[in-house]
């Protein structure tokens, strides 16, 4: 459909590191291309009001598009930005003698910014906030804000990382504040409303029954517990029991408002940034073995078959028994031995059960590996390995599941019977994009696989036959990887559509209070109904505006995580430049082949300069270069030997050539 020229629209603007910009008009499948000249001072992602100016050929596809004006900048997407001090360098025409700029690490900042001040620290990576871009500026200007620390130090490029995407180690001082009253006052206002609420019968008294944590070996805080006890009737009770963060972090609070603003906890490869101080994440929320703690807890009383007889949701007070690790817990179940065997053997009984019935409704079993990076002492990486998935990795994650499904569904019809309307923030995930289907199967074709889908539409029975098929193949992680990006991005939201991937009707975040700020906010809903804490309509009418920002900041952090150890990775590499390694070509482009190491898993760019004495074609529809003279073929999904050539750790970047016999 063509776009009617001088039409006004606004919305987000895409903008890449050669400063083109691309504006997808809303409500439609239409796309502006937008010069670099045209930018009007837009940075990546900014909201702007953009007018269609006309059309150009696209030099790469021939194809004629539209082209778009930007008219202003309605709203910034970041007004702070980090990155390297650097000079002045008049003889290569970069700025004035005298003058410092800030290099930006985002990749997607098409310009330096001109930094406002004298005597700037230089090879330093500083956060400088945005000043100004007038008209007849070269560039912007922009002031600074903190210094980090120097470039290529680990602390300083850690924090850097976080600090790009808005996410500090530091507290404000009122939360730090609140944080040293909680150390102080914290365990006797426990014991106060241990006491209290059982008495009166407000919490449920469950530290008699058996109850236990599974976590990570390196987990501080603990913010879920199970607890087994099996009935007269047969029938086994399983509690999933959540740490009550509600309890300490009030509306209005330092705490909370700080926890709003971060809405997630940040998992770097080196260490974590919580959402919450430590007095509360690691300590009074935490629900640390032989001490009471207080839980918001799903109990559910299930029979032979895993099926829910009975359940019921409220406060709880819990006394956890021990602290397994993934680890120790797998090794009781292995050797049929140890301590609470027989608990243990009951939840994986069970839990096989609930997994089995919902991969039967169509959920998809993404099981894709994680890389984890060892560091030294000093931050150096030393190993990298896969994150192994056990048997109890998978029991936790689906009582977990079972909770968050069940907890979902009773809020939202007590909503429908209270007339809340928009009381409840769910975690959707809508049907895949069919444009991306089809990509997806087409990139299948040439890999030799098929997956059964029609105009654009897959179930998730047809992904996991899929799925199934490529266990054990050399291509298993490229196609389980590819598969999950044509997937819709999950986010939170107070209009349910329910979740594809899971295939639940309803879905909401509950049980990690600690890391999330949905989940808190899901807890205060469930004492809502209790009438113990009422929830006002102000605060109802809040919900959707928050649960848009934690899809964002959840984002933000996922960014920083994924560059953490892109980073390191990077660096891992670097020693090893001139070696040779076993790779698969993950993408094609252009601009070459992206190779993906066999053995790491690391990726970088095989630039098609260094693919022989031959000009080589970009074959899009079968994701392939093709050879004009020699007629040689890479396609992706084969196998290459490749050798490393370059190590930019700054840049998080691999360079890669053929291996002598590749």
């Amino acid at each position: 459909m063509a776009i009617a020229q001088g039409s006004i629209f606004e919305g987000p603007i895409t903008v890449i590191r050669s400063g083109k910009g691309f504006f997808k008009i809303p409500d439609s499948e239409e796309e502006l291309f937008v010069p670099g000249e045209n930018l009007g001072t837009a940075f990546p992602g900014d909201t702007v009001k953009i007018q269609v100016s006309g059309t150009n050929t696209d030099p790469k596809s021939a194809e004629i598009r539209s082209t778009g004006n930007v008219l202003s900048v309605v709203k910034r997407a970041r007004e702070t930005f980090v990155g390297t001090i650097v000079p002045s360098d008049p003889a290569n025409d970069f700025g004035l003698p005298g003058q410092f700029f800030l290099m930006p690490d985002f990749k997607k900042m098409y310009t330096p910014f001109l930094m406002v001040g004298d005597s700037m620290p230089v090879g330093q990576k500083v956060v400088a906030r945005f000043e100004a871009w007038e008209k007849g500026q070269l560039r912007p200007s922009a002031s600074l804000v903190e210094i980090i620390g120097p470039a290529g130090v680990h602390e300083t490029e850690m924090r850097a990382l976080a600090l790009s995407q808005g996410f500090s180690s530091n507290f404000p001082p009122g939360v730090e504040k609140e944080a040293a009253e909680l150390d102080t006052s914290g365990k006797d206002q426990l014991a106060t409303e241990v006491e209290a609420a059982v008495t009166s019968g407000a919490r449920r008294d469950f530290r008699t029954t058996t109850t236990f944590t599974i976590d990570p070996y390196d987990a501080k805080d603990f913010d879920d517990a199970l607890s087994v006890r099996e009935l007269t009737d047969g029938n086994t009770e399983i509690g999933v029991h959540i740490a009550d963060v509600s309890f300490y972090v009030r509306p209005g609070t330092a705490i909370d408002d700080e926890a709003r603003e971060r809405a997630t906890s940040v998992y770097l490869v080196d260490r974590t940034i919580p959402m919450l101080p430590e007095v509360l994440s690691n300590n009074l929320c935490s629900l640390n073995p032989n001490e009471d703690r207080l839980a918001v807890s799903a109990v559910f009383v299930l029979n032979k078959n895993a099926e829910i007889v009975e359940e019921w949701f409220g406060e709880t007070v819990i006394h956890s028994d021990k602290r397994f690790t993934y680890e120790n817990a797998q090794e009781v179940l292995d050797n049929n031995e140890g301590e609470y065997l027989k608990e243990l053997v009951t939840l994986r009984d069970l839990a096989d059960k609930i997994r089995a019935r919902r991969v039967a409704k169509g959920a998809i079993a993404f099981d894709t590996p994680e890389i984890k990076v060892k560091l030294d002492e000093n931050g150096k990486p030393i190993e990298v390995l896969l994150k192994e998935r056990r048997a109890t990795n998978l029991l936790i994650e689906d009582f977990m599941l079972l909770a968050n499904e069940h907890v979902s569904e009773y809020l939202t019809k007590k909503g429908e019977a209270a007339g809340l309307e928009g009381s409840v923030v769910y975690r959707v995930h809508d049907v895949p994009d069919a444009d991306r289907i089809e990509n997806l199967t087409q990139f299948l074709k040439v890999l030799g696989y098929h997956l059964e889908s029609q105009n654009g539409k897959v179930k998730g029975a047809a992904i996991n036959a899929l799925l199934d098929s490529v266990v054990g193949k050399p291509e298993e992680y490229l196609i389980k990887v590819s598969a999950l990006r044509s997937m819709a991005k999950a986010i939170y939201s107070t209009k349910n559509i329910g979740h594809f991937g899971l295939a639940f009707e309803f879905y909401s975040h509950f049980t990690s209070p600690i890391r999330r700020y949905p989940d808190l906010l899901t807890h205060r809903m469930v004492k809502h109904y209790a009438e113990r804490e009422k929830i006002t309509k102000t605060e109802i009418a809040e919900l959707e505006g928050l649960a848009q920002h934690s899809s964002e900041r959840e984002v933000s952090a996922a960014e920083a995580e994924r560059d953490s150890v892109k980073m390191k990775l990077v660096e891992f590499m670097a020693d090893k430049v001139g070696e040779e390694f076993d790779a698969v070509i993950s993408g094609v482009s252009d601009r070459g082949l992206y190779v993906e190491l066999t053995e790491t898993h690391a990726e970088g760019l095989l630039n098609v300069r260094g693919l022989g004495d031959d000009y080589f074609d970009h074959d899009q529809k079968r994701y392939r270069l093709v050879g004009r003279r020699t007629k040689k073929e890479y396609v992706l999904g084969n196998p290459i030997r490749v050798k490393l050539i370059a190590a930019r750790v700054q840049d998080k970047e691999l360079d890669f050539a053929l291996a002598e016999n590749n």
